[in-house]
Protein backbone atom coordinates (compact mmCIF):
# COMPACT_ATOMS: atom_id res chain seq x y z
CA UNK A 1 0.00 0.00 0.00
CA UNK A 2 2.93 2.41 1.06
CA UNK A 3 4.23 1.48 -2.44
CA UNK A 4 1.01 2.71 -4.37
CA UNK A 5 1.19 6.05 -2.26
CA UNK A 6 4.82 7.19 -3.14
CA UNK A 7 4.13 6.72 -6.62
CA UNK A 8 0.83 8.62 -6.61
CA UNK A 9 2.91 11.31 -5.13
CA UNK A 10 5.90 10.98 -7.56
CA UNK A 11 3.08 11.23 -10.37
CA UNK A 12 1.56 14.14 -8.99
CA UNK A 13 4.97 15.56 -9.08
CA UNK A 14 5.73 14.73 -12.63
CA UNK A 15 2.74 16.41 -13.89
CA UNK A 16 3.22 19.67 -11.59
CA UNK A 17 7.07 19.93 -12.72
CA UNK A 18 5.88 19.23 -16.36
CA UNK A 19 8.47 16.67 -16.31
CA UNK A 20 9.84 16.30 -20.08
CA UNK A 21 9.19 12.65 -20.49
CA UNK A 22 5.64 13.22 -20.10
CA UNK A 23 5.04 16.36 -21.42
CA UNK A 24 6.51 14.44 -24.72
CA UNK A 25 4.62 11.70 -24.91
CA UNK A 26 1.30 13.39 -23.83
CA UNK A 27 1.69 15.70 -27.23
CA UNK A 28 3.11 12.88 -29.23
CA UNK A 29 -0.23 11.28 -28.40
CA UNK A 30 -2.56 14.19 -28.82
CA UNK A 31 -0.67 14.74 -32.11
CA UNK A 32 -1.55 11.46 -33.45
CA UNK A 33 -4.87 10.95 -32.12
CA UNK A 34 -5.92 14.66 -33.31
CA UNK A 35 -4.26 13.89 -36.46
CA UNK A 36 -6.22 11.32 -37.28
CA UNK A 37 -9.83 12.44 -35.90
CA UNK A 38 -9.12 14.88 -38.77
CA UNK A 39 -8.61 12.63 -41.43
CA UNK A 40 -11.59 10.55 -40.26
CA UNK A 41 -13.59 13.18 -40.02
CA UNK A 42 -13.18 14.46 -43.12
CA UNK A 43 -13.95 10.87 -44.39
CA UNK A 44 -16.76 10.29 -42.07
CA UNK A 45 -18.71 13.35 -41.89
CA UNK A 46 -20.22 14.05 -45.41
CA UNK A 47 -19.94 10.16 -45.64
CA UNK A 48 -22.16 10.07 -42.58
CA UNK A 49 -24.30 12.41 -43.65
CA UNK A 50 -24.90 11.29 -47.66
CA UNK A 51 -25.53 7.47 -46.29
CA UNK A 52 -28.69 9.64 -44.20
CA UNK A 53 -29.95 11.12 -47.46
CA UNK A 54 -28.84 8.83 -50.46
CA UNK A 55 -31.56 5.84 -50.74
CA UNK A 56 -30.15 2.84 -53.01
CA UNK A 57 -30.18 -0.66 -53.07
CA UNK A 58 -27.96 -2.20 -50.87
CA UNK A 59 -28.56 0.62 -47.66
CA UNK A 60 -29.66 -1.30 -45.13
CA UNK A 61 -26.39 -3.48 -45.75
CA UNK A 62 -24.37 -0.83 -45.89
CA UNK A 63 -25.37 0.31 -42.54
CA UNK A 64 -25.07 -2.71 -40.99
CA UNK A 65 -21.43 -3.23 -42.40
CA UNK A 66 -20.56 -0.30 -41.07
CA UNK A 67 -22.41 -0.96 -37.48
CA UNK A 68 -20.30 -3.98 -37.62
CA UNK A 69 -16.79 -2.44 -38.40
CA UNK A 70 -17.79 -0.10 -35.14
CA UNK A 71 -16.79 -3.32 -32.70
CA UNK A 72 -13.15 -4.04 -35.39
CA UNK A 73 -10.74 -5.38 -32.72
CA UNK A 74 -8.06 -3.01 -33.00
CA UNK A 75 -5.47 -5.49 -32.67
CA UNK A 76 -6.75 -6.80 -35.75
CA UNK A 77 -6.30 -3.50 -37.57
CA UNK A 78 -3.02 -3.43 -36.64
CA UNK A 79 -2.11 -6.60 -37.88
CA UNK A 80 -3.89 -5.92 -41.42
CA UNK A 81 -1.90 -2.45 -41.39
CA UNK A 82 1.50 -4.14 -40.11
CA UNK A 83 1.53 -6.04 -42.70
CA UNK A 84 0.32 -3.89 -45.50
CA UNK A 85 3.33 -1.69 -44.52
CA UNK A 86 5.59 -4.18 -43.76
CA UNK A 87 8.90 -4.42 -46.11
CA UNK A 88 7.10 -7.50 -47.98
CA UNK A 89 4.06 -5.84 -48.22
CA UNK A 90 2.24 -3.57 -51.10
CA UNK A 91 3.44 -0.10 -49.24
CA UNK A 92 6.62 -1.57 -47.85
CA UNK A 93 8.52 1.05 -50.21
CA UNK A 94 7.25 4.17 -48.24
CA UNK A 95 9.20 3.32 -45.06
CA UNK A 96 6.10 4.00 -42.72
CA UNK A 97 5.96 1.17 -40.27
CA UNK A 98 7.17 1.96 -36.87
CA UNK A 99 6.34 5.64 -37.35
CA UNK A 100 3.82 7.96 -36.00
CA UNK A 101 2.34 8.01 -39.89
CA UNK A 102 1.31 3.91 -39.16
CA UNK A 103 -0.14 4.57 -35.99
CA UNK A 104 -1.84 7.33 -37.90
CA UNK A 105 -3.51 4.97 -40.52
CA UNK A 106 -4.53 2.48 -38.00
CA UNK A 107 -6.60 5.00 -35.77
CA UNK A 108 -7.67 6.17 -38.94
CA UNK A 109 -8.83 3.04 -39.94
CA UNK A 110 -10.62 2.28 -36.18
CA UNK A 111 -12.20 5.12 -35.61
CA UNK A 112 -14.00 6.49 -39.05
CA UNK A 113 -16.55 3.86 -38.63
CA UNK A 114 -17.57 5.01 -35.12
CA UNK A 115 -17.53 8.78 -36.23
CA UNK A 116 -19.34 7.65 -39.71
CA UNK A 117 -21.97 6.04 -37.65
CA UNK A 118 -22.90 8.49 -35.00
CA UNK A 119 -23.48 11.32 -37.74
CA UNK A 120 -25.72 8.94 -39.48
CA UNK A 121 -27.92 8.40 -37.05
CA UNK A 122 -28.35 12.38 -36.20
CA UNK A 123 -28.07 12.99 -39.90
CA UNK A 124 -30.81 10.54 -40.03
CA UNK A 125 -32.88 12.40 -37.67
CA UNK A 126 -32.25 15.97 -38.87
CA UNK A 127 -32.97 14.82 -42.77
CA UNK A 128 -36.52 13.63 -41.81
CA UNK A 129 -37.34 16.97 -40.24
CA UNK A 130 -35.95 18.84 -42.94
CA UNK A 131 -36.67 17.14 -46.06
CA UNK A 132 -40.01 18.02 -46.99
CA UNK A 133 -38.38 21.37 -46.92
CA UNK A 134 -35.29 20.30 -49.01
CA UNK A 135 -36.93 18.77 -51.54
CA UNK A 136 -39.65 21.64 -52.04
CA UNK A 137 -36.52 23.99 -52.45
CA UNK A 138 -35.17 21.39 -55.28
CA UNK A 139 -31.57 21.25 -53.58
CA UNK A 140 -29.03 18.95 -55.38
CA UNK A 141 -27.84 16.18 -53.11
CA UNK A 142 -24.31 18.11 -52.64
CA UNK A 143 -26.60 21.03 -51.12
CA UNK A 144 -28.24 18.64 -48.77
CA UNK A 145 -25.62 17.41 -47.33
CA UNK A 146 -23.73 20.44 -47.25
CA UNK A 147 -27.11 21.87 -45.37
CA UNK A 148 -27.38 19.11 -43.23
CA UNK A 149 -23.56 19.38 -41.79
CA UNK A 150 -23.88 22.72 -41.33
CA UNK A 151 -27.06 22.55 -38.85
CA UNK A 152 -26.11 19.37 -36.78
CA UNK A 153 -22.56 20.46 -36.43
CA UNK A 154 -22.84 20.56 -32.72
CA UNK A 155 -24.62 16.61 -32.80
CA UNK A 156 -21.43 15.93 -35.75
CA UNK A 157 -18.46 18.11 -32.87
CA UNK A 158 -20.09 14.96 -30.23
CA UNK A 159 -19.40 12.22 -32.78
CA UNK A 160 -15.72 13.78 -32.96
CA UNK A 161 -15.41 13.80 -29.54
CA UNK A 162 -16.15 10.18 -29.59
CA UNK A 163 -13.86 9.38 -31.92
CA UNK A 164 -11.10 10.82 -30.17
CA UNK A 165 -11.74 9.43 -27.02
CA UNK A 166 -11.79 5.96 -28.78
CA UNK A 167 -8.58 7.01 -30.59
CA UNK A 168 -6.51 8.59 -27.46
CA UNK A 169 -7.16 5.39 -25.55
CA UNK A 170 -5.97 2.91 -28.02
CA UNK A 171 -3.17 0.76 -27.58
CA UNK A 172 -3.21 -2.56 -29.51
CA UNK A 173 -2.99 -1.58 -32.85
CA UNK A 174 -0.68 1.18 -32.60
CA UNK A 175 1.77 -0.94 -30.39
CA UNK A 176 2.07 -3.38 -33.44
CA UNK A 177 2.21 -0.63 -36.13
CA UNK A 178 4.42 1.94 -33.82
CA UNK A 179 6.58 -0.75 -32.16
CA UNK A 180 6.31 1.77 -28.75
CA UNK A 181 9.75 3.44 -29.63
CA UNK A 182 11.38 6.04 -27.09
CA UNK A 183 11.06 9.74 -28.33
CA UNK A 184 9.76 8.21 -31.75
CA UNK A 185 6.29 6.17 -31.14
CA UNK A 186 5.74 5.94 -27.38
CA UNK A 187 2.21 7.40 -26.54
CA UNK A 188 0.26 7.59 -23.40
CA UNK A 189 -1.18 4.27 -23.24
CA UNK A 190 2.32 2.54 -24.90
CA UNK A 191 4.05 4.01 -22.27
CA UNK A 192 1.71 3.03 -19.65
CA UNK A 193 1.81 -0.26 -20.21
CA UNK A 194 6.14 -0.15 -20.48
CA UNK A 195 6.43 1.57 -17.60
CA UNK A 196 4.61 -0.66 -15.57
CA UNK A 197 6.21 -3.40 -16.64
CA UNK A 198 9.77 -2.02 -15.94
CA UNK A 199 7.91 -1.12 -12.34
CA UNK A 200 8.42 2.54 -12.90
CA UNK A 201 4.56 3.14 -10.94
CA UNK A 202 5.45 7.01 -10.72
CA UNK A 203 5.66 7.64 -14.46
CA UNK A 204 3.41 4.99 -15.20
CA UNK A 205 0.61 6.66 -12.79
CA UNK A 206 1.61 10.13 -13.78
CA UNK A 207 0.95 8.97 -17.58
CA UNK A 208 -2.06 7.43 -16.19
CA UNK A 209 -3.86 10.57 -14.66
CA UNK A 210 -3.13 12.40 -17.80
CA UNK A 211 -5.14 9.91 -20.39
CA UNK A 212 -7.78 9.41 -17.10
CA UNK A 213 -7.86 13.36 -17.22
CA UNK A 214 -8.27 13.71 -21.02
CA UNK A 215 -10.50 11.14 -21.22
CA UNK A 216 -12.72 13.33 -18.28
CA UNK A 217 -12.66 16.01 -20.27
CA UNK A 218 -13.94 14.81 -23.64
CA UNK A 219 -17.02 12.87 -21.55
CA UNK A 220 -17.74 16.52 -20.41
CA UNK A 221 -17.82 18.12 -23.19
CA UNK A 222 -19.69 14.91 -25.11
CA UNK A 223 -22.47 15.72 -22.22
CA UNK A 224 -22.35 19.37 -22.51
CA UNK A 225 -23.00 19.21 -26.04
CA UNK A 226 -25.39 16.47 -25.97
CA UNK A 227 -27.44 18.32 -23.21
CA UNK A 228 -27.11 21.79 -25.40
CA UNK A 229 -28.17 19.79 -28.52
CA UNK A 230 -31.54 18.79 -26.80
CA UNK A 231 -32.24 22.22 -25.14
CA UNK A 232 -31.98 23.30 -29.07
CA UNK A 233 -29.68 24.35 -31.55
CA UNK A 234 -27.67 27.15 -32.70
Amino acid sequence: MADIWDGMRAAFWLIVQLDADLMEITLRSLHVSLTALLIACLIALPAGTWLAVRRFRFRRAAIATLNAFMGLPPVVVGLIVYLLLSRDGPFGVFGLLFTPTAMIIAQVIIITPLVMSITHQAMRELWSEYHDLLISLNTSRSQRVRTLLWDGRRALLTAALAGFGRAIGEVGAIMIVGGNIDHVTRVLTTAIALETSKGDFALALGLGFVLIGLSLVISFLTHSLSQTERSGRW
